[in-house]
C-alpha cells in the first residue's frame, strides 16, 4: 500500500506565499511523475504542474511564473512552492504520483490540502 501525506496548505493575504509538501510512503520500487492539482469550489479538477522523475516540469497557464515545483527523489517527496498568490488560487490542492510497487504502478492521490488567498 502506497501513501501520499500532503502538508503545507493554509490561509495566505493575496501576493504571499505558501509551500506545499507531499511524501510518498508505503511499498514503493520507483516514483514516475509527480504532480499537483487543485479543485476549487464548483469547479473541475485541474493540473497545476507536474515534475518528471528527471525534473522536467509543466505548468498550467494561469500560475506560470508564480509557482515553481520540485521533487527530491532520495525523499519520494514533491513540493510546490507557490508566490504572489492570487484570490483565484483558493482551492484543494491535491497531490498525485505515480508509483511501481509490488503490484505494478498505479497513480495515487493525497487527501487534499486547502489554500485560501484572501484579497
Amino acid at each position: 500500500q502506497v501513501h501520499l501525506v500532503e502538508s503545507g496548505g493554509g490561509l495566505a493575504q493575496a501576493g504571499g506565499s505558501l509551500r506545499l509538501s507531499c511524501a510518498a510512503s508505503g511499498s514503493i520500487f520507483s516514483v514516475d511523475g509527480m504532480g499537483w492539482y487543485r479543485q476549487a469550489p464548483g469547479k473541475s479538477r485541474e493540473l497545476v504542474a507536474d515534475v518528471s522523475s528527471g525534473h522536467s516540469t509543466n505548468y498550467a497557464t494561469s500560475v506560470k511564473g508564480r509557482f515553481t515545483i520540485s521533487r527530491d527523489n532520495a525523499k519520494n517527496t514533491v513540493y510546490l512552492q507557490m508566490n504572489s498568490l492570487k484570490p483565484e488560487d483558493t482551492a484543494v490542492y491535491y497531490c498525485n504520483a505515480r508509483v511501481a510497487g509490488p503490484e505494478g504502478w498505479f497513480d495515487y492521490w493525497g487527501q487534499g490540502t486547502q489554500v485560501t488567498v484572501s484579497s
